[in-house]
């Protein structure tokens, strides 16, 4: 019978190994819940692509070729350049990537993708 403090050690090497071998997890923003004081809807600015193609800058409608100056305009003097897309479940994703493209090109930091 072999003494107990030896299969204590086999037992420390053991975990000492495996313990370096734990996989990592992705490293993602958590969404926290909105503080009540700086929650402002108002200045969010939505870009929507409705089903047949028309594209809306919060209410107003615009067209394609015209949002990139649209965004510039906006985004000028603004501290947080983040852009919500929501666009119709129907459509193709290469739409709603014209739109994300645009907002990139026109220096967007962020562009989240907003669903139903």
């Amino acid at each position: 019978m072999t003494p107990m403090i030896d299969v204590l050690l086999v037992l420390i090497i053991i975990f000492m190994v495996i313990t370096p071998l734990t996989p990592g997890g992705l490293h993602t923003l958590v969404p926290q819940p909105p503080d009540k004081a700086e929650h402002e809807s108002s200045r969010d600015i939505v870009v929507t692509v409705e089903r047949d193609g028309s594209i809306r800058l919060n209410a107003e409608r615009i067209e394609l070729l015209a949002l990139d100056e649209r965004l510039n305009r906006i985004y000028h003097s603004r501290g947080d350049r983040v852009l919500f897309v929501r666009g119709d479940h129907e459509l193709e994703f290469r739409q709603i990537a014209a739109v994300i493209d645009i907002a990139k090109g026109a220096g967007l930091q962020r562009v989240a993708l907003m669903t139903n």
